[in-house]
């Protein structure tokens, strides 16, 4: 049972992790792999709507992914966005990433080779990455303009799509937890987070949201 105390908490970090950008038209949508097809799914509507002329999907498989895409994320969000009817020159996937800072490494390269210049890029994520995808863009790429985006949908919608609402404040929590470790092993940008959003983390990690933080580095 969720206590009515940590679920504001999360409801808390829950909008801090969205940057709350506006898209707007970009060189590029890039869609981050996960096991979430809504992340194809809005990165198709907002080609559509103009957004951009080319979409780039990344991803490989991970241990929570590999029995639902066995053929890999940014394969199976691919074949999502022709169902779609995006046409098939307007899709290039990246099959090879296995964590965020490869995803934009790898999409870089790809469209570097492929001469696809880039000034702007709409990167779409799920709801509460959005703020370590941009992070992590913004340290790797940093000549681009990054403007985040993901499926809009409240915290309540989300779990409800996940049927677990321990496990999806645990991954807020890690999430968070990533944001303030991450910049220091240069990973990402730093990005402040208010009094306010540290404090829920904290309550929360006292109260056993932890399962997806990571070990800090040693001193």
């Amino acid at each position: 049972m969720i206590s009515e105390q940590a679920w504001a908490d999360a409801e808390l970090i829950w909008d801090f992790h969205q940057m709350h950008h506006e898209p707007r038209p970009c060189s590029v949508a890039i869609g981050l792999g996960s096991h979430d097809l809504s992340v194809a799914d809005t990165t198709v509507d907002l080609y559509q709507r103009g957004m951009a002329p080319l979409i780039v999907f990344t991803g490989a498989t991970s241990p929570t992914t590999r029995a639902k895409m066995p053929r890999g994320e940014a394969v199976h969000y691919r074949e999502r966005a022709l169902e779609l009817g995006v046409p098939h020159e307007h899709v290039l996937v990246e099959p090879n990433a296995r964590n965020t800072g490869e995803n934009i490494r790898f999409v870089r390269t790809l469209l570097e080779g492929a001469g696809r210049p880039v000034e702007s890029v709409l990167l779409v994520s799920k709801p509460y990455e959005e703020r370590r995808a941009y992070a992590t863009a913004r340290k790797l790429w940093p000549e681009v303009e990054v403007i985040s985006a993901s499926t809009p949908m409240t915290l309540t919608e989300y779990v409800d799509s996940i049927g677990d609402p321990k496990l999806v404040i645990d991954m807020l929590v890690g999430a968070l937890q990533r944001l303030q470790l991450y910049p220091g092993q240069g990973f990402m940008v730093h990005l402040p987070v208010p009094d306010p959003v540290l404090a829920a983390y904290q309550r929360l990690c006292n109260e056993g949201f932890t399962s997806r933080l990571v070990a800090a580095p040693a001193l």
